[in-house]
C-alpha cells in the first residue's frame, strides 16, 4: 500500500516516551488494516464473536489505543472519505489480491498447512463498511475523537498536523510525506520489540535528499502511487537520480521516452493540493464505561476483566492544550 520510498527515506528511532504530551493523528484505515491482519488465531482465522462477526479491529482499537493513551499520548483517528476516481483501479486490484489470498488460505486450512494458511490469511484482510462503523462506535464510547476526511484520510491527517492540531501522523505508509505531513510516526499501533518506533521528518528528509517536496512527489509518480502505475523498472534510487538531474517529471519522462498513465499535473495536485477540510473539532472525553462493556462484552463476547483494565488506562484529563507550538 502506498508509494515505495523505503530505500531512500531517513528515519530516526524514537521511544514511546518521546511522544508523551503529544497529539497524534492516526491514519485509521491503515491502522485498522494492521489490526485485521495481525490480530488472528494461529491458523489465520480472525477474532470473531459468537455470531461470526469479526472483532479483530475492535480488539486492536481498545487494547492498543488504551495502551498508547496510558503513556500520556492523545490520539485522533482520521477516516477516508470518497476515494478519488484515479484510485479505483488500485482498489480493484487490491480486492482481487485479497480474494485470491482468501482462496489460498482456505485451501491451506483444508490441507492442514497451518503456517501457510496464516500467511495467506494476513493478505486476505479487508475493511468492510461494518468494520468502519463499529470502529467509529467504539472510538466514540472510548471518548477518542475521529475525523471524516472528504477524500484521502492520509491527506486529512497530514493537514491536521500542518495546522498544528496534532504533532505527527501515525501511519505505515510514506504517502503522508507526499501530502506534506511534517512528521510521520511508524509502528505506533504495532506491538513487540521487533517493531521499533520510527520518526520521519519531512524537512530533514528533503534536506538529506537535496530536493523539494514537489520533486519528491514527481519521484513518487515515476515509482508508482495509489493513483498511477509508474514507470516499469524505476525504483526510488533511480527516480531520485532522474529528478535531481532533469528537474521535474516532464523532463524525466522525456529522457525515458515514457508516459504516465495519467496527466502528471492532475496527479501532482492530488498530493500537493489535496481535498481536505477545516470542519473538524478535536475534543477528548472520559470513556463511557457502561457503553464499552455493553458493546464489547455483552454484544461481542469480550472478557469483561480485560476490558475493565483497558478502560482504567484511559482515565485521562479532560482538558487538553490546544496550542502545540511549544512542543515543536
Amino acid at each position: 500500500m502506498g508509494v515505495k520510498l523505503k530505500d531512500i527515506i531517513y528515519a530516526s528511532k524514537i521511544k514511546i516516551g518521546d511522544l508523551k504530551g503529544r497529539i497524534i493523528a492516526i491514519d485509521a484505515p491503515n491502522t485498522i488494516y494492521q489490526f485485521l491482519s495481525s490480530i488472528r488465531q494461529k491458523d489465520g482465522t480472525p477474532l470473531m464473536d459468537r455470531k461470526g462477526r469479526i472483532t479483530s479491529h475492535l480488539s486492536g482499537i481498545l487494547y492498543r489505543t488504551s495502551a498508547i493513551i496510558e503513556k500520556g499520548i492523545k490520539v485522533v483517528y482520521v477516516f477516508d472519505g470518497k476515494s478519488p476516481h484515479l484510485k479505483m483501479e488500485t482498489i480493484t486490484k487490491r480486492r482481487s489480491v485479497r480474494v485470491e489470498a482468501e482462496r489460498r488460505w482456505k485451501k491451506a486450512l483444508r490441507e492442514g498447512k497451518i503456517e501457510e494458511a496464516r500467511k495467506y490469511a494476513v493478505r486476505s484482510a479487508r475493511i468492510s463498511p461494518d468494520i468502519i462503523s463499529t470502529s467509529k462506535k467504539l472510538l466514540d464510547l472510548m471518548g477518542v475523537p475521529f475525523v471524516e476526511a472528504p477524500a484521502e484520510g492520509e491527506a486529512q491527517a497530514s493537514y491536521i498536523v500542518q495546522n498544528g492540531d496534532a504533532w505527527a501522523v501515525a501511519s505505515q505508509d510514506y504517502d503522508c510525506l507526499l501530502f506534506g505531513a511534517p512528521r510521520v510516526v511508524r509502528n505506533l499501533a504495532i506491538t513487540g520489540r521487533a517493531h521499533e518506533l520510527k520518526l520521519l521528518e519531512l524537512e530533514r528528509i528533503l534536506k538529506r535528499l537535496e530536493i523539494t517536496r514537489e520533486r519528491l512527489v514527481d519521484m513518487a509518480l515515476l515509482i508508482g502511487t495509489d493513483f498511477n502505475k509508474g514507470i516499469k523498472g524505476i525504483g526510488p534510487k533511480s527516480a531520485l537520480k532522474l529528478i535531481k538531474e532533469k528537474g521535474n517529471i516532464y523532463n524525466a519522462l522525456e529522457e525515458l521516452g515514457e508516459e504516465l498513465d495519467g496527466d502528471p499535473e492532475i496527479l501532482r495536485e492530488i498530493f500537493l493540493n489535496p481535498d481536505v477540510t477545516d470542519d473538524y473539532k478535536l475534543s477528548w472525553r472520559s470513556p463511557n464505561r457502561k457503553g464499552i462493556i455493553d458493546f464489547l462484552c455483552h454484544e461481542h463476547g469480550f472478557s469483561e476483566e480485560r476490558v475493565q483494565n483497558a478502560i482504567k488506562k484511559m482515565q485521562v484529563e479532560k482538558s487538553i492544550q490546544k496550542n502545540l507550538t511549544d512542543w515543536f
